[in-house]
Formats: C-alpha cells, structure tokens, sequence
C-alpha cells in the first residue's frame, strides 16, 4: 500500500471520485451519437471538427466540469482508455470505460450509426490544474 507522502496526495481520492461522478453518465451510453449528444448537452455546443483531440478535449472537460483538482493535473491517455491524474507523488488513471475509448479513437461503437472518422486525427488534451476548477 502507498501511503500520501505529501499534503497533496491527501485530495486525491475526493477529485477522483468527482471525476468518475462525472464520467459516469458517459459510460452508461453505448453508442457514438448518445456520447456526442450528451457531451453537447453538458458542455452546451456542439463539436466543430470531430477530430479525436476534439473528442477526448470535450470528455475531459465534462470528466472536470465542477471539479476543482487541487493541483492535480488531468488528461485523457494515450490509448484514450483513461483519465490520468499526476502531480502527486503518485497517479492515477480513471476508466472512461470501452464506449467512450471507442468514441474518442473514432472507432465506431457496436450500436452506432454515425460515419466512420478519419485514422489520421492525431493529439491528446491535457488540462492544467487551474482549468476547470470550481
């Protein structure tokens, strides 16, 4: 077991059980279309580009939406699998679950009618810690 090994590792389990809060209503939707339209619905816009930095930019900031990070940093993953929390001296990756990974690859979910998107989208977003914070 990881014991804090400074004050801020102590506000860790509260931003991250905010964030998986928030991610939630995200994972219970099994197709492309419920994903772009609940993102829209809580970020109040719709997307612009459909580019896969675009796609994890917009479920990142609904995963932050209220949720004051303390000094943690967030970004989606690499493989877009997770949210990742560093600055402490320890991490943490939150699941966005297999739909919305899907989604932000731009790999059509098993349920969804919408068009392919391009292979090509490159970029993974990153939020600084003030970002976002409530």
């Amino acid at each position: 077991m990881t014991l804090p090994k400074t004050p801020k590792d102590l506000a860790l389990a509260p931003v991250a059980a905010e964030i998986d809060r928030n991610l939630q209503r995200l994972r219970d939707l099994d197709d492309d279309e419920g994903i772009d339209f609940e993102l829209s619905l809580e970020l109040d816009k719709p997307p612009f580009v459909h580019s896969r930095h675009e796609r994890a930019a917009r479920v990142l900031a609904v995963a932050l939406r209220g949720v004051d990070l303390h000094g943690w940093n967030a970004e989606i993953t690499e493989d877009a699998a997770a949210v990742r929390l560093t600055g402490g001296s320890v991490s943490l990756d939150i699941s966005v679950g297999a739909a919305v990974r899907d989604y932000i690859l731009g790999a059509p979910c098993a349920t969804t009618s919408s068009a392919p998107r391009s292979a090509s989208d490159q970029g993974i977003p990153s939020a600084p810690p003030a970002m976002m914070g409530g």
